[in-house]
């Protein structure tokens, strides 16, 4: 999420605005409303279960794809201000791509050549969102693990939003210089979008 967070973010999360979890007995209160495309949300890796932040960028039955670095939504190129393009020409290893074309086949868009298509991870799709389900990137693009990898994030598994960064430091300053000059200051209390 390079440079919207940076590692030494410490954030104050909401929980109830998508209907948080009710400990113990495994359901959700009702939500003040439902995961927007462009949110910063808070959830639980399909993977191992670690509590990761990305961006939303596509809801249940969207159509995406991404054409050499650029993300298209139901045929749309998006204008995404916040990403940070390092090397638009990375490309994944074969047994990489096979594990994206494994998780992709399923939900191609009409019309597309299952036997030829082999997806990368700046051209892939177009593909489309089964229900209950989000599509959530990394704002740093190009070192990014994120649903082009996994795949299609249950909606249940989203936690809350990020409302602001309430502490942040340098964690490569902390061993040189002193406590008070490695915390980022300027990012004290600042919103995430």
């Amino acid at each position: 999420m390079e440079n919207t967070l940076l590692v030494g973010d410490f954030l104050f999360v909401t929980k109830a605005v998508y209907g948080a979890e009710v400990p113990l007995v495994h359901s959700h209160l009702p939500a003040i409303r439902e995961p927007r495309r462009g949110d910063i949300v808070v959830f639980r890796s399909i993977l191992d279960g670690s509590t990761i932040v990305k961006r939303l960028v596509g809801l249940s039955g969207d159509t995406l794809a991404m054409r050499a670095g650029h993300l298209f939504r139901n045929g749309l190129a998006l204008a995404e201000p916040y990403v940070l393009h390092v090397d638009n020409s990375r490309s994944e290893t074969p047994s990489e791509r096979a594990r994206m074309r494994a998780w992709q086949i399923p939900h191609l868009a009409p019309g597309q050549d299952a036997a030829a298509y082999w997806p990368d991870v700046q051209d892939w799709g177009p593909i489309v969102l089964p229900s209950d389900s989000v599509f959530v990137m990394g704002d740093n693009r190009d070192n990014s693990l994120d649903s082009r990898y996994w795949g299609p994030l249950p909606r249940l598994n989203i936690q809350g939003q990020p409302l602001l960064i309430y502490f942040s430091y340098d964690p490569d300053s902390w061993r040189v210089l002193p406590f008070l000059t490695a915390i980022r200051w300027s990012r004290l209390l600042a919103r995430p979008h």
